[in-house]
């Protein structure tokens, strides 16, 4: 196992946002997901699973053990390097989701059935308000999530399987993602749903609940895309312009836009004449103005637009420095 770390005030940091994090997320698994046997997918998804047959260990706990093996077989299986931050989200998170729900429940059998009757006394009780939960969880967890990522940390999980599968398997790393989440999301509905393995008093779930841990990962994916990238929603745009026009829009993007591109000799496949293609990233907003001007400029322009996940680079964002796990 090797480390790869600088003792310095940014990691004191860090490692202080990192625990802020794993507390937010502890707080939506505790109080809006566990409570409602809720099984979004990933490492706490199926320590729920397992937790349904083992009530007297708590869901975090389970979490740990799976995740520090799985730690180990990224080490092993695909030569990473673990950092300070990552083995501080991998152990701080599930420790504080059983730290929050020995508070939150006021009796020992309350807290091995995760009843949320029982949950701070009945007063946060939403049995029957479950689309309320799946949103409020989702949410909160999405956004402790984000400050742990910022700071370049990751716990893995269910990660590392898709990694291994796509090592090993030649399988596409999110397809093999899909199918490890998708399982884990399948054993919720067999086994908290339908209630098959446990005893007839320890079935108390509902199909349903698979179709609202579909809601709660969903929104937990939105906020998490929406904490990393803010209202930044950068798009990029590729134009594809006749030679004679690349003058023209050369001067409106770096005199009235105000930006620039990257311009790139191209060749029509069908006419053979010479094109020039630009390559800009923009500002969502910038998208109608830019695509309003390229129609006035150049009309017989050929103009693509698609998401951009992030920019990185001069007027954008500094390159980010991966301080988590390192997968050679």
């Amino acid at each position: 196992m090797q480390f790869h770390e600088t003792i310095n005030r940014k990691l004191f940091t860090d490692i202080i946002v990192i625990l802020f994090g794993c507390f937010i997320v502890s707080i939506g698994f505790a109080y809006f997901i566990n409570p409602y046997h809720l099984v979004p997918g990933g490492v706490f998804g199926a320590s729920l699973v397992v937790h349904s047959f083992i009530p007297a260990v708590q869901p975090g706990t389970i979490a740990l053990f799976i995740q520090v093996p799985l730690l180990i077989l990224s080490v092993v299986c695909l030569g990473s390097n673990l950092g300070i931050r990552t083995l501080v989200a991998t152990f701080a998170a599930p420790l504080m989701i059983n730290a929050l729900s020995s508070i939150g429940y006021d009796n020992p059998e309350a807290l091995q059935a995760l009843d949320p009757n029982h949950l701070f006394g009945g007063n946060i009780n939403m049995t029957n308000d479950m689309l309320l939960t799946c949103l409020i969880g989702g949410a909160v967890v999405g956004i402790g999530e984000t400050f742990i990522i910022r700071t370049g940390a990751s716990s893995g999980g269910t990660d590392i399987v898709a990694m291994i599968m796509h090592k090993y398997l030649k399988t596409k790393f999110s397809y093999a993602l899909l199918f490890v989440d998708g399982v884990i999301l399948l054993a919720g509905l067999l086994v908290i749903g339908f209630g098959i393995g446990l005893d007839a008093e320890a079935a108390t779930g509902s199909w349903l609940l698979s179709f609202y841990a579909l809601i709660t990962m969903i929104v937990m994916n939105r906020s998490l895309a929406w904490g990393l990238n803010g209202n930044r929603d950068s798009k990029l745009i590729h134009i594809v312009c006749e030679k004679n026009k690349e003058e023209d829009i050369r001067k409106w993007i770096l005199h009235t836009l105000d930006r620039t591109a990257t311009t790139i000799s191209a060749r029509g496949l069908y006419s053979e004449e010479d094109k020039q293609l630009l390559l800009m990233a923009v500002r969502d907003k910038e998208v109608s103005r830019i695509t309003d001007q390229i129609r006035r400029i150049a009309p017989g322009s050929f103009v693509i637009v698609t998401d951009s996940y992030d920019v990185y680079g001069f007027r954008w964002n500094e390159l980010p420095q991966n301080d988590g796990m390192d997968f050679k």
